[in-house]
């Protein structure tokens, strides 16, 4: 092989493992049911900042009584940072409203792409 083809070879290389982490990443469609809303009223217990994405978990009551441990998947950190967002903006103890897309795993309690509000409709912005 020329050097030319080589060079054109490790060129092509690389910019296929460039792309790589961009494709492996998933969308929430197979892990979330989008064409379902559920909602969720409790009490924060959790709330993780962090990447690749960040988590908030409720303690709320269900229809029979029974207590429902509530895990809710947001964006990366980073991205939340930049509209504001902080580790401080959702504190543990705090009542939250949320309504999102349920989680698809039989028996589980999850959900994505949640609107948070507090009890009374305000929303829940940084």
């Amino acid at each position: 092989m020329t050097v030319r083809r080589w060079i054109a070879l490790a060129c092509l290389a690389a910019g296929c493992l460039a792309v790589a982490p961009a494709v492996a990443h998933h969308a929430s469609t197979p892990f979330y049911d989008g064409s379902r809303s559920v909602e969720a009223l409790g009490v924060v217990t959790r709330f993780e900042f962090k990447n690749p994405h960040s988590f908030l978990y409720l303690e709320g009551t269900g229809d029979d009584g029974a207590t429902i441990a509530w895990e809710i998947e947001m964006g990366p950190a980073v991205s939340m940072s930049r509209r504001g967002w902080t580790p401080d903006t959702i504190s543990a103890g705090d009542e939250i409203r949320a309504v999102g897309s349920p989680s698809r795993a039989p028996g589980t309690h999850g959900m994505c792409c949640a609107e948070l509000t507090r009890p009374d409709g305000t929303p829940i912005q940084p």
